[in-house]
């Protein structure tokens, strides 16, 4: 492709340039969905980018396993990350047909293969000419002395060449933190939170260490009552705070189509002690559930590990959260997100033999019934996938870093309904709507006597704005965080969605380019503009039932929903207000509404037209 041919080129440039350290209008650090988005929405800007990347490739999560994308109301999050979406359903459609398997496996472009996540986010990049830069394998170490600084901006970034050895400076008016781990923001000296907080921090469901069965994770099951709280909490919740950190684990690319499957490998230094409990797990179908039958009682490797379907016969396999033992691997993730690479590779390591361990355990360990591991012999890796790292994931579900202080703090009470049937509470500076729910893994592996892993819960949310305050730090000038956002463990729990990541990506781009432009402070960029922008390139702000971005209307309504004139979840732009509504418009705008307007839109686009 041109863009791998320019990413050659650029290296063979940086070899033989001369000392002074390259400088660009934005330097975006992490090759992530949430980079990605952020380096092109600041080249569409007009803005030279450079885009670092620790490994051999970009893409994150969505080109290392995760192809089942995690947003609960399809709709709640547009712009760059509807263009990948779409891109996605394309490809397979003009590569296999309207009337494919293969199209109506991809459920629109919301469920892909690895391989193909990676050239949707290449093809994107591709489309932005000279004005993005790629480096492969460039690694940020978070560490002062790699970041230059002049009293409260960035002026340069050091950089490890991981084929060179050698480190390489570059500077920029902007820089961008698109890592997992908030890396480059805690190297800038940005304040950061790790863990979990107790739940009388912020009043948050599910705050500190917790108990709950799997199948009343969102409010089904009896009711109990713990340390004065009610709720779904089982003996030994404490709702206390600490330094635990979710589990993290490979999403990995299964199939059972033998002529496109590689066999599991026993690895090196495999451990049988590790697994062996998962043998009267399966003779008892004992789990994390309310009761002791698995749903549709799954059969072999559905026990193992959760598998959504792909396209052309692969799985997003993912942990299965009603076993005691899958592909998390709790508690040994604990220092990540500080971490130095050395660490983390070696845990990296020890992740991947422990899951090819797991997985050659339920395919081979005679305790177990012959039938469950005839069906979980059945699958193996796919053979098409990440040929350069033995069909393995390159990369691990790092679902929570560093979460860095910004402006704002998101907690789980921005992401909950005020009331049955309404929105949570509207952010004016909102940068981009989302809708999962709060979702977190174990923290601790299993505990003798408890039928539960403590940590594990999924909480019901409704669409919900973000303000831009989420990736602002206070005082750093020219530096924003999309990915490592500000928030509590519960907060972000729900915000570390790769979907919303991009959206949050994309907003920083257009701030970066802003920024630049105006020569301000990110603290002070006027969000208006930034809003303004992202409606321009059908970014969402606000969740609309009724009022999609292909709408004419679509900007008036959510600039409007924005300042409080809808509140509702549908704009009915169609209706007659009602004289409550009347007296709202009338009072919020502080004008006179003419007398022949008859409809809400003709109201609401009357005072738009005025604001």
């Amino acid at each position: 492709m041109k863009l791998l041919a320019r990413i050659s080129a650029a290296l063979c440039l940086l070899c033989t340039a001369a000392t002074a350290a390259p400088r660009y209008d934005v330097v975006v650090v992490g090759g992530t969905p949430g980079g990605i988005t952020a380096a092109i929405s600041a080249a569409r800007e007009g803005m030279n980018v450079l885009l670092l990347e620790r490994t051999s490739h970009i893409g994150g999560l969505p080109a290392n396993g995760l192809g089942a994308t995690d947003i609960t109301t399809r709709g709640a999050t547009a712009g760059l990350f509807l263009e990948f979406v779409g891109r996605n359903r394309q490809y397979y459609e003009q590569t296999y047909g309207p009337a494919s398997r293969q199209l109506a496996d991809c459920s629109d472009g919301y469920h892909f293969e690895p391989s193909v996540a990676e050239k949707t986010f290449l093809a994107m990049l591709e489309e932005c000419g000279d004005r993005v830069t790629i480096l492969l394998e460039r690694q940020f170490d978070s560490d002062p002395a790699n970041v230059t600084m002049d009293g409260g901006k960035v002026l340069s970034v050091k950089i490890l060449n991981r084929q060179t050895g050698n480190t390489e400076e570059y500077e920029a008016r902007v820089f961008i933190d698109a890592t997992y781990e908030g890396d480059l923001a805690a190297a800038a000296n940005i304040p950061y939170r790790i863990g979990r907080e107790g739940r009388a921090e912020y009043g948050e469901p599910c705050a500190g260490r917790i108990y709950r069965h799997w199948g009343v994770q969102f409010g089904r099951g009896e009711k109990s009552s713990y340390n004065g709280f009610e709720g779904y909490e089982s003996e030994g919740t404490t709702y206390l705070g600490d330094n635990a950190v979710q589990a993290y684990n490979y999403r990995l690319c299964l199939t059972s189509d033998k002529s496109a499957r590689v066999p599991i490998r026993k690895p090196a230094n495999y451990n049988r002690e590790e697994y062996a409990s998962m043998v009267e797990d399966v003779l008892q179908c004992r789990n994390t559930g309310v009761t002791p039958d698995w749903p549709g009682d799954p059969k072999g490797i559905a026990r193992v590990t959760n598998m959504v379907k792909l396209p052309n016969g692969k799985t997003d396999a993912n942990n299965q959260h009603m076993a005691f033992i899958s592909t998390d691997l709790p508690e040994e993730n604990w220092p990540w997100p500080t971490a130095t690479w050395e660490w983390r590779d070696n845990f990296a390591r020890r992740l991947r033999d422990y899951t090819l361990g797991l997985l050659w355990f339920a395919q081979h360990d005679k305790a177990l019934p012959a039938s469950f591991r005839k069906e979980c012999l059945r699958w193996g890796l796919s053979a098409d996938e990440y040929a350069d790292n033995d069909h393995f994931p390159r990369q691990v579900y790092v679902r929570e870093g560093r979460r860095m202080k910004g402006t704002y703090f998101f907690t789980a009470n921005d992401a909950i309904a005020v009331a049955p049937g309404q929105r949570p509470p509207i952010h004016r500076e909102s940068i981009t709507s989302s809708h999962y729910a709060l979702d977190s893994h174990a923290c601790h592996k299993r505990e003798e006597g408890r039928v539960h892993l403590d940590g594990f819960f999924g909480y019901e949310s409704v669409p919900y704005t973000i303000p831009f305050g989420v990736m602002v730090p206070e005082k750093v000038e020219n530096l924003l965080f999309p990915v490592p956002v500000s928030g509590s463990h519960v907060g972000f729990s729900t915000m570390r969605m790769e979907p919303c990541w991009m959206a949050l990506g994309q907003a920083a781009g257009i701030a970066a380019a802003q920024a630049v432009r105006s020569a301000l402070p990110v603290q002070e960029l006027p969000v208006s503009a930034i809003q303004d922008e992202l409606l321009k390139v059908g970014a969402s702000l606000i969740y609309f039932k009724d009022v999609t971005p292909s709408s004419p209307d679509f900007a008036m309504v959510q600039k409007m929903a924005l300042a409080g004139y809808i509140p509702e979840w549908e704009a009915r732009l169609g209706d007659a207000p009602t004289a409550a509504e009347l007296e709202t418009f009338r009072s919020l705008s502080g004008m006179e509404i003419p007398s022949g307007l008859a409809t809400r839109k003709e109201i609401l686009q009357f005072i738009y037209d005025r604001l």
